[in-house]
């Protein structure tokens, strides 16, 4: 009788068990198709909030891996695996993920807050890390910077978020600033007066700011104007290049010096030095020894 009672005990449990497993298999399988679902539904609904398409893609695939882990825990249990060490394994595995991940995870944290606060986008000029160029793209990991001279660099999204960012266009204006040298006996008021002609020629220049020229220094050899203005973004090297030709032909019509640096020396004419008698060459010596 007490045989038949084990036996009968064995069964209901191996039949529970069997029951639990077909309940988290179904588990398992409905809930990854919903949490498949529900990622996907999320990123629609970015996507129609118009957020980046890598920042979408990130959480798309973060809302599924943690979904999916919060399944595979409940499925578990219910198959009658205790959770709390499940738990505690994947929690300690986390965090030694974490410490082994260190840098990459800096790097990915900051590449979702460049998305999301966008601070530059593709086709600016900044410097950013330490690097000056444009930006050829945004991921997660790191930025892609092209340098002037063609050249590539992929900075860490970490260093760039650790420093300073300097977008040179995202306001869609810069300002250049150069400094010309007048001669001292020129007249400044011509001067200034000729480059202000300068500046309401070019199209280039804004006006508004408008363009200004200055009195910087008395240096040593030449009066010191500085010229400030401004101009689109695309605008800007080649308008002050051709600003700094156009300045140097209408003051050599004009008649306006540029001078390079000046030294003057002053010679006092005085009582020329006694040099000393040369001595015997009887009794000299050479660098050789020989009298």
């Amino acid at each position: 009788m007490h045989d038949l009672l084990t036996r009968l005990h064995f069964s209901e449990t191996a039949v529970t068990t069997l029951i639990n497993l077909c309940i988290a298999l179904v588990m398992l399988l409905v809930g990854l198709w919903l949490a498949a679902r529900t990622a996907n539904l999320a990123r629609r609904a970015m996507h129609r909030a118009n957020v980046d398409e890598t920042l979408s893609g990130f959480l798309r695939n973060l809302i599924n891996g943690v979904l999916i882990a919060l399944l595979v825990v409940m499925a578990l249990q219910q198959a009658g695996v205790p959770s709390a060490p499940l738990v505690a394994a994947l929690g300690a595995g986390g965090l030694a993920i974490g410490l082994a991940l260190q840098g990459s995870l800096s790097n990915l944290a900051w590449g979702v807050l460049l998305i999301v606060f966008r601070p530059f986008r593709v086709g600016d000029y900044v410097l950013a890390g330490g690097t000056e160029g444009t930006v050829e793209s945004v991921s997660l990991m790191h930025t892609l910077l092209v340098l002037p001279d063609n050249r590539e660099a992929v900075v860490p999204n970490a260093k760039i978020g650790s420093d300073a960012i300097v977008n040179f266009n995202r306001r869609g204006t810069r300002r250049f600033e150069l400094r010309v040298g007048i001669g001292y006996q020129d007249d400044i008021g011509r001067a200034m007066e000729v480059i202000r002609q300068l500046f309401a020629a070019d199209a280039r220049i804004l006006r508004d700011p408008a363009p200004g020229v200055w009195t910087e220094s008395l240096g040593d050899s030449a009066v010191v104007l500085v010229l400030r203005a401004y101009t689109r973004s695309a605008d800007g090297w080649a308008a002050q290049t051709d600003l700094l030709r156009a300045v140097k032909e209408r003051f050599g019509a004009e008649g306006i010096s540029i001078p390079y640096p000046q030294r003057e020396v002053t010679w006092t004419q005085g009582q020329a030095p006694v040099r000393p008698a040369a001595p015997d060459r009887a009794g000299t010596v050479g660098p050789d020894g020989i009298r």
